[in-house]
């Protein structure tokens, strides 16, 4: 009698459910909690909330609960049904655990805190004892109940990367918020149709009140965008341009070591990274090999001085001087004979709205390459997603910021 009362208390239990009777299974270190709801008493709607006269009860189920020392706890219940005037015939809430679950409250609180301590999912479902599908449907649980509580949680400025999923040209786009670095949501692909599944799962409230989106120079993004958030401007992010400038750089590498190859002049082999690299990360043997190529008046030299000359445009706080700036940089490139430097220089004049509004917004995706960091760790951890929505789940899980306690 005295551990009835006991485990009552523990488990909060509010009459009328009354633990029934305590079940111990010493060989197999388990412990099960029979709770019922006398039939005298009439139930709650769990819709209008109205008392309602008791209609049947339920096929026996059970919720995994916390472990009582070193003993699996469950608790089993035969929920009654009631009979409501205006809803219909209804299953009761239990007080214990939330619709629809295998868990009690208080297990899957435990359960999320190990989730997202645990190395791995591997260790999660150790320590829990649970298998990857009930450690996935907790995940599922607890993300639900995040995204339902952020509904109308405003975003000024967002960004939207992509990341890749599987191997081969398989890519998720996630939309993230610029300022608390929280992933906002992941779809798969990147094309249109999939873009504008990301946006649908903005609120119009959260829409409108958004000011920039930091984005690649990826059409798909850009035409999205602009159709759903008309009033948004376009930054595109100066890491993504320092990337085309960079790949424009290595082209122009190439095609001159192979001329000189032909000559048989190695001075180039082996220094890909040497015009790629910040040069204040070099080390001192870098610094002495590359003070020594530009003094050879090589091409790449040439398309490295315009690619690192760029760098000035993100300082500039005045349109008037960055547009200055912009015009004589321009001109420099393309007239400099190197083809891969003309054509980067075109294309960031096509996008060179998008490229200025970076002095207004100050924004980059430069978080967002932290979340990917993160989101390979995620993938690493599980050991690799086959199923798509299984890795969005996890990602706004662990990356997504949500309120994911029940």
């Amino acid at each position: 009698m005295q551990d009835v009362e006991l485990f009552s208390q523990l488990l909060g239990l509010v009459k009328p459910w009354k633990l029934k009777e305590i079940k111990s299974d010493i060989p197999g270190k388990k412990i099960t909690l029979s709770i019922e709801y006398p039939e005298c008493h009439k139930g709650i709607c769990p819709v209008c909330k109205n008392e309602c006269s008791i209609y049947d009860r339920n096929d026996l189920k059970k919720w995994r609960h916390l472990d009582t020392m070193q003993f699996e706890t469950i608790i089993e219940c035969r929920v009654p049904r009631i009979n409501c005037k205006d809803d219909g015939v209804k299953t009761m809430d239990v007080p214990w655990a939330g619709k629809r679950s295998q868990f009690t409250l208080l297990f899957e609180r435990f359960a999320i805190e190990v989730i997202l301590h645990s190395a791995t999912q591997k260790s999660a479902m150790e320590i829990l004892r649970l298998s990857w599908d009930e450690v996935h449907h907790l995940q599922e649980r607890a993300v639900k109940r995040g995204l339902e509580k952020r509904e109308e949680v405003e975003f000024k400025r967002i960004g939207i990367d992509e990341k890749s999923f599987l191997k081969g040209h398989n890519y998720a786009s996630i939309m993230h918020d610029v300022d608390s670095a929280k992933v906002i949501d992941v779809v798969q692909g990147r094309d249109e149709n999939s873009v504008k599944k990301l946006f649908d799962s903005l609120s119009e409230v959260q829409k409108n009140s958004i000011e920039a989106v930091a984005m690649d120079m990826w059409q798909p993004y850009m035409s999205v965008a602009d159709f759903v958030l008309p009033n948004a401007d376009i930054v595109h992010d100066k890491f993504h341009v320092a990337g085309y400038l960079s790949k424009a750089v290595d082209k122009v590498r190439k095609q001159e070591h192979r001329e000189l190859m032909n000559q048989n002049d190695d001075s180039l082999k082996r220094t890909k990274y040497l015009w790629l690299k910040d040069i204040n990360n070099f080390n001192s043997d870098e610094k002495w090999l590359f003070n020594i190529l530009k003094q050879m008046n090589l091409d790449v030299g040439r398309a490295w001085a315009i690619k690192e000359s760029f760098r000035h445009f993100w300082a500039y706080k005045s349109e008037t001087w960055a547009d200055k700036f912009f015009k004589e940089w321009f001109f420099w490139s393309t007239h400099s004979k190197l083809e891969p430097i003309i054509d980067a220089a075109y294309t960031l004049k096509r996008h060179y709205e998008g490229i200025k509004n970076y002095i207004k917004h100050r924004i980059t995706n430069s978080k967002a390459e932290g979340l990917n960091s993160k989101i390979q760790a995620i993938k690493s951890a599980a050991r690799g997603f086959r199923n798509f929505s299984n890795f969005r789940i996890a990602i706004l899980f662990h990356c997504g910021g949500l309120a994911l306690y029940p």
